[in-house]
């Protein structure tokens, strides 16, 4: 059975939807240009039900040092996200200086895409698959953007990865179908607005996720 992460929560009526539901892993986003963004105090609080249920994901998008240190200080998060354009060099610093799990974000519009994860499975501990941002995108990730589930299916990677990108209760059963993903990330399509998860919505798409 797949697991499924709620990424971009800022709410504690969502944290705990999410945590009802049995999400294996709770995002949240640390990129200012995000309407899911918070600073690391909040969401160290906002992660403390969390603890011992729930690996907490840091979300970020190319982090310096000195982002990461906070981030690891006020959250102590199980896992990093990178989210940006870090390369394998990158993602192991990453991994060596924060001690926790690295999830490393590849965008996936065609085939082609796919060629540069080899070099990721090295130095990250998950993969995420996700929809390369439409054109003029301000995000990187959380755009509701799908992409082929089925050129996923094509490749056999050994690392744990996330399917990511146009995800919502409606589809994500065919999603994990065709893409035979282990692991699922979902964002806007739990969301009523931009940065606010509905708790039904939640409860909904890990229903779907479990029955998939």
């Amino acid at each position: 059975m797949a697991e499924a992460k709620i990424c971009g929560l800022t709410a504690p009526d969502a944290v705990q939807a999410a945590l009802d539901g049995g999400a294996a892993y709770l995002g949240f986003v640390f990129f200012a240009k995000s309407p899911r963004s918070l600073s690391p105090e909040v969401a160290g609080h906002l992660a403390a039900p969390a603890r011992g249920k729930a690996k907490c994901v840091a979300v970020t998008v190319d982090p310096d040092d000195e982002t990461l240190d906070r981030i690891m200080a006020r959250l102590a998060p199980d896992v990093v996200q990178l989210h940006g354009r870090e390369g394998p060099a990158r993602v192991a610093e990453v991994r060596a200086r924060t001690g926790a799990e690295v999830i490393k974000a590849v965008s996936i519009g065609a085939a082609e895409d796919l060629a540069g994860l080899r070099d990721y499975e090295d130095v990250a501990d998950y993969l995420m698959l996700d929809a390369k941002a439409p054109p003029g995108a301000i995000l990187p990730g959380g755009n509701g953007e799908a992409f082929d589930w089925t050129l996923a299916a094509q490749r056999r990677f050994t690392r744990p990865w996330f399917l990511a990108g146009g995800l919502d209760r409606w589809n994500v059963t065919e999603a994990l179908h065709l893409s035979g993903a282990p692991l699922v990330d979902v964002s806007s399509g739990v969301e009523r607005g931009p940065g606010y998860k509905d708790p039904r919505l939640i409860m909904a798409f890990l229903d779907a996720v479990r029955r998939a």
